[in-house]
Formats: C-alpha cells, structure tokens, sequence
C-alpha cells in the first residue's frame, strides 16, 4: 500500500493555518467510533510520561497493545493491561494490528515521535503525540498534513492548553488589558540534565534495552549508561530539542495562543556555545513576528540554563524560575510558572470580563474528538503545527551560533546561516522512513 504524501503540496496547503478557531469550539474529526463504542488505544513508549499517558487514554476505551524498547518497562507497565498485546518495535506493532486499533498514544524521545505518529495516521489511527510534536520543522508540518488529509483526531501533549486559567489569560490578552502591545519575554529553569559537553565512553547496552530500536532513525552511535536512555537524550541535538524541546510548548504556549504568534521571520540567538554534537549549557533567543492585523510587529525573547529577564522589567521583582512575561504600554502581564495558568497584572494593566471556552479535561478533548465531537485544541493541524513551529525554530538560532537566521514559512526554508537543512529536515537512518 503506497503512503506517499506530496512535499510540495502539504507545504502549500498548511503555511497560511491558524489558531483562532478555539474560541468558536473547533474544527471536527471524522468519526471512527460511535458515543458507545469502545475506542481501542495503543501505547507507543509507555515509560516515564508514557505511564501517564497511556493511563490516561485507557479510561476512555481498552488498551490493546502496548509498545516499548525497553522490555523492563514494557513487562513492568504492560502487567496493568492484561489484554494487550507487547511488542518492542512499533512497526511491526502497527502492521500486524492494522484495524485493530484505533487510537495511539506516543511519548518515546523527540526523535521517533514523527516516525512512529506518522505511520500510525497513514493506517487511520488518531494520535495524541507528547511535546514537542517533533523533532524536526518538516516532520510537523507532514503531521498536520496528514491529520487534516485523513481527518484524523489529534492532540500534542501540552496539557496546559486545557487550563480554564491559560485560556482566561489569552483571552485577556487578546481583548487588550496591557496595551499596545511592546515585547514578550518567556524563561524557563530547565535544563536540568546535562549539557554542552563530549559524547561519554561506549558501554554495552543492557539485556533488557533494545538499543538499535530506541536509536530509531537517528544516526548509529554507541550506548552509554545514564547518558541518553532514559532521560538524557534530551541535551542532545540527535535526539532531543534542548530546554525549548522540553518546556517551551507550556510556557510558550499562553501568549502564542493569545497574540498570533505564528511564523517568526527571523531568530538570532546568543549561547554559551555548543559542540553541534550537545546542546549548549544556556541560550538567549530573539524571535522576531511581523505585524498582523490584530497586534503590531513584535520581539520575544526565550531564556534558559538560568537566564531570566531583568527584575526591572516586574517592578524590582525577582522573576520565578520559568515563566512569561507581556509587556504594554498600559502595563504587563506576568504568568509565572511553567503552564501560563497564574496571573499578576502590573503597572496600569486591569483585569476585564472574558469568555472562555472551558475544556473538559486535555485527554478527554482527544476522546470526545475520537467520537466525533470537536477537534481537541491543541490538535495537529490548526494549533499544535504552529507552535511546534514557533518552538523548533529557535534552535535553528541556537545551531547558527550567533548568526540572524531569515525565515520564510510558506516553503519552509531559513537563510543567514549553513547547515540548516539539516535541521529543517534530517535525513533518517536506513530502515526508517517517513512514507511508511
């Protein structure tokens, strides 16, 4: 069976998307289970957020397979779903179950979230796919493509998108309370692994890790113990997205949601420097969005590894350890924390009545949608794409190591820098593919 999507066209026919549709309570999914079926859930890496994740969807419907490289994890896990099937290759998972399941969850590291969501949509699967949507600018917009191609239900796991406090403090950015509007600065504490250093000596893998399969489509490279699996493999460029990867679809998320802010044209980005092997200790990132008929051009600033934006700028305040910042001329809107559901207006800024559209639960979204009901917000195509996005971009500044990166979201090409095709679309490694 060819699954083949045209580059060219999915390029046309998602630059211009946008995320105001929330409001008016979403587009909808094309059915694939009635209000009383069951739906029949697969979990795609059932380890660390994947327990939870998997959980989750398990008390909207039965958990048929469980997948996981790992075998620890997948017998220790698995033993909560007695009647799932277990399997250590996704591949082989969705080939041999093909019409048997019809929904997956995926929460492995950044590198096969494409991969494995990809092939399950071409066979008619919904998929909730973990933060950040992928590794790579390509491998999003291919997955909003395929969503609004199969008219599939999906759902990027920044479960802040559900808060009723996230969505009043993007209401209130949008009806205006700061201002007009000036700068936005976003921080985060992470990260908390480590970072900018060399590759660690080689080691065996353990019996129980199948290693070629959690390398995926990545480049081959030896294992060693503690430094990618399971949790490391965020500080590195083959396998991760850095601090941005980890904690910027939450922290972004809010003033995104609330200001357009699709489509940067340029990043520039100041590091502690970096090997292109690991991702740098710290970054200072500058987006820079046109103006659009709703807010006037605009400059975010993202900080981590411990920078944060100056005290001066919250009134002598020290700022928390993540958090957002909107700045106005009438005043600014802190959110502090990681899910842009806190409040604090300073300066001349007052709160004003709002309405919202209350969520009722972030996997329940995804559910509902399943069945037929209104797409979840933060799914693929009309939300999830764009901040996704917004998010990877700022480590094509990070890779460009001080160089003013130019881009141009309609044909998914950046300038100013070499190399970063690279990142916009990385080649996979033999045996993997997207087309799958």
């Amino acid at each position: 069976m060819a699954h083949r999507t045209s580059r060219r066209r999915f390029l046309k026919t998602t630059a211009a998307t946008g995320i105001g549709f929330w409001v008016a309570g979403g587009l909808t999914a094309k059915a694939s289970r009635s209000a009383n079926e069951t739906i029949r859930f697969a979990g795609i890496g059932i380890g660390g957020k994947g327990t939870s994740d998997i959980a989750d969807a398990s008390r909207h419907g039965e958990v048929v397979a469980v997948c996981d490289v790992d075998t620890n994890t997948l017998n220790g896990v698995g033993q909560r779903y007695e009647n799932a099937k277990r399997y250590t290759d996704f591949r082989r998972m969705l080939d041999e179950m093909e019409g048997q399941i019809d929904a997956v969850t995926v929460s492995t590291a950044d590198h096969t979230h494409a991969a494995a969501a990809a092939m399950a949509m071409r066979r008619g699967m919904h998929c909730f796919c973990q933060k950040p949507l992928t590794r790579t600018l390509y491998e999003g917009r291919l997955l909003g493509e395929l969503a609004r191609e199969k008219g599939l239900a999906t759902q990027m796991g920044n479960q802040g998108t559900a808060s009723a406090g996230l969505r009043r403090n993007a209401a209130l950015l949008r009806a205006g309370v700061v201002g007009d509007l000036k700068e936005i600065h976003i921080w985060t504490n992470r990260p908390i692994w480590p970072q900018g250093g060399e590759r660690p000596a080689p080691e065996d893998p353990p019996a129980h890790l199948d290693w070629d399969l959690w390398l995926g489509p990545a480049p081959y490279r030896p294992y060693a113990a503690g430094a990618y699996h399971p949790f490391a493999w965020r500080g590195w460029w083959d396998f991760g997205t850095g601090a941005l990867g980890d904690m910027a679809c939450h922290t972004m998320n809010m003033p995104f949601m609330g200001l357009d802010l699709n489509n940067p044209v340029s990043v520039q980005a100041e590091t502690s420097g970096h090997n292109r092997d690991s991702f740098p200790a710290w970054s200072v990132i500058e987006y820079e969005f046109a103006a659009t008929d709703t807010r006037p051009a605009v400059k975010v600033t993202w900080y981590d590894g411990g920078r944060r934006p100056s005290r001066d700028l919250l009134e002598g305040e020290e700022p928390e350890g993540s958090g957002s910042l909107v700045i106005g001329s009438r005043g600014s809107l802190y959110s502090p924390g990681d899910n842009g559901n806190r409040l604090e207006l300073l300066g001349g800024a007052e709160a004003v009545e709002v309405e919202i559209t209350r969520s009722p639960g972030h996997v329940e979204e995804w559910a509902e949608a399943i069945k037929g009901g209104p797409a979840a917000v933060s799914n693929f195509p009309d939300y999830a794409m764009a901040l996704n996005e917004m998010v990877l971009l700022g480590n094509l500044a990070v890779w460009a190591e001080g160089e003013k990166v130019t881009w141009d979201s309609a044909t998914l090409a950046a300038s100013g820098a070499p190399d970063l095709d690279v990142l916009i679309n990385t080649p996979y490694r033999e045996g993997w593919s997207l087309d799958a």
